[in-house]
């Protein structure tokens, strides 16, 4: 799963991509395809903002489809957009209507596990970060009381 999730673009591919949504956004019609190719890369930019963007693509797409392999195909990359986006919950909502369409797929079934885990971890790390400014905060502020004692 992590290839999936920390893969990146070639900047020179997600040029060529753009390119070409422009040119049929210019024409005034845009092919499913085309749009749906465009978000996948902009999903694996390095950049949040493209991300953001590549995931409003996704979106839009899902508003209009009818077919449930294509809903299920946009949902679950709606799912990885917001897991690189650190968005876990609304990853999870999104891999959870995946398996609603599919209740067999394994991909799904993968990033739900993944994202589960990434939140433990960053959820573990987060409760350290704050342990560590409560420690330093009470560290100092008992420092304070001692220098005011002294006085």
């Amino acid at each position: 799963m992590d290839s999936i999730i920390q893969d990146h673009i070639d900047p020179a591919d997600l040029k060529k991509f753009e390119a070409l949504y422009r040119d049929q956004t210019r024409r005034g019609k845009v092919a499913e395809k085309t749009q749906f190719d465009y978000a996948w890369c902009l999903i694996r930019s390095r950049y949040q903002e493209d991300m953001h963007k590549g995931v409003a693509l996704l979106e839009d797409l899902l508003k209009n489809e009818k077919d449930d392999l294509a809903k299920r195909d946009y949902l679950y990359y709606i799912a990885v957009g917001h897991t690189r986006l650190k968005e876990y919950e609304r990853a999870l909502k999104y891999i959870d209507a995946v398996t609603r369409i599919e209740p067999g797929n394994h991909q799904a079934r993968q990033l739900h596990q993944y994202i589960k885990k990434k939140m433990e971890k960053d959820g573990l790390v987060g409760m350290a970060i704050v342990g560590g400014a409560a420690l330093a905060l009470g560290g100092l502020v008992g420092l304070g009381a001692a220098l005011l004692k002294k006085k």
